[in-house]
């Protein structure tokens, strides 16, 4: 005997299924997502989920397309070509401060930088009694200032450099050769000794620590940036309303990225170090990097709103920041927050 649903049981039920789609989002499978990306260790959570093979098994298609530096993307996305962008919350603010649309749904790492050095000046900087003794020392005794190399200016590597410099050393940035370049020929520089120290992320500190026995880490990133915010997941705004199911399939997936990074190194860094070293830096030098002071993998964006700040109003009193960026209206904590982890 055939049952019928009344009108007002119809309401009922039709509200019940969208507020159950609401809470559990779908989207067709295959959905497209254009991603820039820096290949960088600071995007590892990126690598996990595609090495894992989760974004394909969860319907996501992920185009993926390297650059150099932070920004480089930057200008790339201007135009529009990109929907997800994994790079420094450094140039997401340029993004966000030029008129690109853009939404913070992620953190990846925080206190992701050291300043690494070698030759004379790491002999030098180990043996001053401050930082600024140490470079003044080091100018006064070569007839030249120490030659700093890190990614170009405005990238969160540079923005470090320059805080640790004015900020903790009380020195001005005349009083070094700072030269910005992009990942490849940081590493070249240091280890040809063309450059006196870098500012740079892992592996690279890594592998100058490896193959330069005389290198020095003259300061980890808690040290040059207290909490410093660093690599991050912004998303376009049409494309939070037009795939908004699969953002927060990305957005969970690299939650769950974020845990294996910190729960289970030894699996996570093999999908690392496929992307980024195969055939070029042994295994073990990405197992030494996964677990240095500067590899602090964090994937809640609430953690980093605070030094976001700090930050902000860091770059625009150097100049790497034209115009004031609102800093609640660049994240969106919703992704994250729906996933209950707070």
């Amino acid at each position: 005997m055939k049952q019928f649903i009344g009108p007002a049981a119809r309401r009922i039920l039709l509200g019940a299924i969208a507020l159950l789609l609401q809470a559990n989002p779908v989207f067709a499978a295959g959905t497209k997502l254009k991603v820039a990306y820096l290949p960088i260790m600071p995007m590892s959570q990126l690598f996990v989920m595609e090495g894992e093979g989760w974004t394909k098994k969860a319907g996501l298609e992920l185009e993926l397309t390297k650059f150099s530096s932070g920004p480089a993307i930057v200008q790339a996305i201007a135009s529009g070509g990109y929907d997800v962008m994994y790079f420094g919350i450094g140039p997401a603010m340029v993004s966000r401060a030029n008129g690109v649309p853009i939404k913070v749904v992620a953190s990846n790492v925080i206190e992701q930088i050291s300043l690494v050095a070698q030759g004379e000046f790491a002999k030098t900087m180990k043996a001053a009694a401050n930082p600024a003794a140490g470079i003044r020392d080091f100018t006064k005794r070569t007839g030249r200032k120490p030659k700093i190399a890190s990614l170009p200016k405005g990238s969160v590597p540079d923005l470090v450099f320059r805080h640790w410099l004015i900020k903790i050393a009380g020195l001005k940035i005349t009083d070094v050769d700072l030269v910005g370049m992009g990942t490849d020929k940081v590493q070249q520089a240091i280890l040809a000794k063309s450059v006196d120290a870098v500012s740079m992320l892992e592996p690279v500190s890594t592998i100058v620590q490896e193959r330069l026995k005389d290198s020095y880490t003259i300061a980890y990133g808690g040290q040059m940036f207290p909490r410093q915010p660093g690599a991050v997941v912004a998303v376009r705004e049409s494309v939070i309303k037009e795939k908004r199911a699969a953002v927060a399939k990305l957005v969970e997936l690299h939650v769950r990225a974020t845990e294996m990074l910190n729960k289970d190194p030894k699996r996570a860094v093999k999908h690392v170090h496929k992307f980024l070293g195969q055939g070029l830096v042994p295994l073990q030098t990405f197992e030494t990097a996964m677990t240095s002071p500067i590899s602090n993998f964090v994937a809640d964006p609430h953690s980093i709103v605070a030094a976001t700040k700090t930050m902000h109003d860091f770059s625009k009193e150097i100049g790497t920041l034209k115009k004031p960026v609102p800093i609640d209206k660049l994240f969106d904590h919703s992704f994250y927050d729906s996933l209950g982890k707070k």
